[in-house]
């Protein structure tokens, strides 16, 4: 029975990690800096500044970033660009049938995104947008001038491009194949450079011995991409915390409510022989 449910929380994680990813590609842990307010804030800057023309956050006020350190005054002049108050929700003026136009479909809303992708057992929501983030190459075959590894045939553009740099793609695949003579395995090379034109190379592997592969892989031409990681890792915090505004607080009431139930149980036990000791 232990090793049946063993297996099952076993293939749960391993569910959980596969469907994370839509296109297969493993997620990376996002640095934890849910306690930090200077990442909150600075992911609350790019949010606005480069997420919040196209994805509304309606279930989130601007006031509500006091919570992280920011003051009414600060949220004024940093983060509010048009007629809205500080008291207003996180809202867009892009229509509906407009992004429908141009995009091909809505821009989801972001206020719980992270909860929505988060999985039982398995990846955060968090990871999942640090790896989205950070996994986009330029594709000239698709409308929006780009594609993602994480989310395959993704309608959204790189909006951080300018902060990413330029970088290539590759991505290689083993598999077998139906041929002339039977299974054969085949290996295919696909090479987008950083304007995003791509080369495909296929080529039959003899006596071939192994296994499915599906492998991919980033290079950043301008160098170091640490300040870029630092940026999107800052977003992908805020969005967390945006999901979840009270999770801070609920943490620490968990803490204080374990450490009662704990003291209670003690208590409970003393009591539980003292009632029993005169009867053994």
């Amino acid at each position: 029975m232990i090793k049946k449910l063993l297996g099952a929380i076993a293939l749960s994680l391993t569910c959980s990690v596969a469907l994370a990813s839509g296109g297969g590609y493993p997620l990376d842990k996002a640095p934890n800096r849910i306690n930090d307010m200077a990442s909150l804030q600075n992911g609350a800057k790019l949010f606005v500044n480069y997420c919040l023309s196209c994805h509304s956050a309606n279930s989130m006020r601007y006031n509500k970033l006091t919570e992280i350190g920011l003051t009414d005054e600060e949220i004024k002049k940093n983060l509010l660009f048009t007629t809205d108050k500080v008291g207003d929700l996180m809202t867009i003026a892009m229509r509906r049938p407009d992004s429908k136009k141009w995009f091909g479909t809505t821009p989801p809303d972001l206020s719980v995104i992270a909860r929505a992708k988060s999985t039982n057992f398995g990846p955060s929501g968090v990871d999942y947008i640090y790896t989205f983030l950070r996994t986009f190459y330029r594709d000239t075959s698709k409308k929006t001038g780009w594609d993602n590894a994480t989310f395959p045939n993704v309608d959204m553009p790189n909006v951080l491009w300018q902060l990413q740099g330029p970088q290539t793609y590759s991505h290689v695949s083993i598999a077998e194949h139906e041929g002339e003579k039977g299974e054969v395995w085949t290996r295919t090379s696909t090479n987008f450079d950083a304007d995003g034109y791509s080369e495909t190379k296929t080529e039959t592997l003899q006596n071939y011995r192994g296994h499915a592969v599906s492998q991919s892989s980033f290079k950043n031409l301008a160098g170091s991409t640490g300040a870029f990681d630092n940026n999107v890792a800052d977003l992908s915090n805020f969005l967390g915390w945006m999901a979840e505004p009270v999770q801070l607080l609920r943490k620490k009431i968990g803490v204080w409510v374990l450490l009662f139930l704990g003291l209670f149980l003690i208590v409970a036990w003393r009591l539980n022989a003292a009632f029993w000791k005169d009867i053994k």
